[in-house]
């Protein structure tokens, strides 16, 4: 005869061994995505929505395309305002987000869900100084919430991705900021590379910020876009943007700053050659 302690026993193992195949099932699915290329038609769209990719080097572009597929089955896509969202708008943003982890270990692990927009939307800012608080309506083109969700103006998103040697990039930008937050704060400082010191990252960022503050405000031409006077946050994100999108004269404008982000990113884009 079995007794009630030994049924809810054995009723509780089966449970656990459920859980746990399926635990495992997942896992290995998600591993096999990681090393899954993508096929030929999604390569194709996504070297004509983004051309940037094209110049990705052999070895990286491999594990570039398991990356992505394994950020399509986490992440959502949802179109706002009407929107309906196709694969190329699916692919476009996952390939322009993992541009910036295509040959690290990190990973967007709070991020299921992106909403895309079919141009600029309103968004209400709050703002603390001291006991003052205001609040704001503005109009964003992109947007980035701490363990997400990332908010795309999908025209913005696009005409970023098509041209990708003017230095602004509205998914690399919000990306940036995916990345800092994982170091438990969206402060322009992510979590670095093992080959990187704190001292080093900041003494290349915090002069070379302080330096874009004031240029900003005398009106004098940046290498740099203007907004990253904002914040620390958003000189990362903005620098994050220069580094792929005009390597070269980042490297040369500020040199410090770009060995950082090639630390950091383990890329060397100043070297990659147009196909």
């Amino acid at each position: 005869m079995i007794t009630v302690p030994t049924l809810v026993f054995f009723l509780s193992l089966l449970v656990a061994i459920g859980v746990g195949q399926q635990f495992w099932t997942r896992r290995q699915h998600r591993k096999s995505l990681f090393t899954t290329p993508l096929s030929q038609d999604a390569r194709d769209i996504v070297a004509a929505q983004v051309p940037l990719t094209r110049k990705l080097p052999p070895d990286i572009r491999v594990r570039f395309e398991g990356k992505m597929n394994a950020f399509l089955d986490q992440v959502d896509f949802i179109g706002c305002n009407g929107l309906e969202v196709s694969e190329e708008m699916r692919l476009s943003i996952a390939a322009q987000a993992c541009l910036l982890i295509a040959n690290t270990d990190t990973w967007y692990r709070h991020l299921t869900t992106i909403l895309i927009y079919p141009g600029a939307f309103k968004s209400r800012q709050v703002r603390q100084h001291g006991f003052v608080v205001t609040e704001r309506e503005i109009v964003q083109t992109g947007e980035s919430w701490s363990r997400g969700p990332v908010v795309l103006s999908w025209a913005h998103t696009q005409h970023g991705a098509l041209d990708d040697t003017d230095g602004h990039n509205v998914v690399l930008h919000e990306f940036a900021h995916q990345i800092d937050d994982l170091s438990g704060n969206t402060d322009g400082v992510p979590n670095l590379d093992p080959a990187q010191s704190y001292t080093a990252w900041e003494r290349a960022f915090l002069p070379a910020y302080n330096a874009h503050v004031k240029k900003v405000m005398a009106g004098h031409r940046t290498v740099l876009d203007p907004y990253g006077a904002e914040g620390h946050e958003e000189f990362f994100a903005v620098a994050v943007e220069a580094f792929f999108e005009t390597p070269v004269t980042l490297k040369q404008g500020e040199p410090d700053i770009y060995k950082q982000l090639s630390l950091l990113f383990r890329l060397d884009p100043a070297t990659w050659n147009a196909p």
